[in-house]
């Protein structure tokens, strides 16, 4: 093989591994991303580990919905994992161990596992927006979360109401391990 052929065939091979680098750094940053759970805030849904994709596509185009599970930016420099409860202007309470928002009762089936085992009192605490967010509703470009762990998460009852621009995206696609592999609601 003659020394140009070669020059010229290592350089395209260089050119394929820029691009593909490339292409896999812009699908990271803009695109998807992965994460690791870390922590049980989010039992029994997600476990201490899994790894999840992060759409980070899905709220530059719309806008959060009731229920997603969102990766955000949290004050501690670090990213968490919780469900979206209240959205923009929404009155949020428990009482009882049910959800209201503004004012009517809601279902929360992903919660009925943990409710079933509890014994010794309610899975989430009584209490109003106004005594964890000194506000009647959600503030305008805002989410309340809260980890469907309710008894062991440090969500908006602790932190406060979440600006949307700190959310990351949303996730609901576990990829590890095997056995958990799928879609989480």
């Amino acid at each position: 093989m003659s020394e140009k052929k070669k020059k010229n065939e290592t350089w395209e091979w260089m050119k394929a591994l820029l691009i593909a680098f490339g292409l896999a750094a812009i699908i990271r940053v803009f695109l998807f991303t992965p994460i690791v759970v870390d922590g049980v805030s989010m039992m029994p849904t997600l476990e201490n580990g899994d790894r999840m994709i992060v759409n980070k596509i899905g709220y530059t185009v719309g806008k959060p919905d009731r229920f997603d599970i969102v990766v955000f930016h949290a004050p501690e420099q670090k990213d968490y994992i919780k469900r979206v409860i209240g959205l923009p202007g929404d009155e949020v309470e428990y009482r009882d161990d049910i959800l209201y928002i503004n004012g009517e009762p809601q279902s929360e089936p992903y919660l009925d596992q943990y409710k079933a085992e509890i014994t010794d009192g309610p899975l989430t605490e009584d209490f109003t927006l106004e005594e964890k967010i000194q506000s009647k509703t959600v503030p305008e470009g805002h989410v309340f979360v809260m980890g469907d762990n309710r008894r062991k998460s440090k969500d908006s009852r602790h932190i406060g109401a979440v600006p949307i621009e700190e959310i990351i995206g949303s996730t609901s696609i576990v990829f590890w391990p095997i056995k958990d592999m799928g879609i989480v609601k």
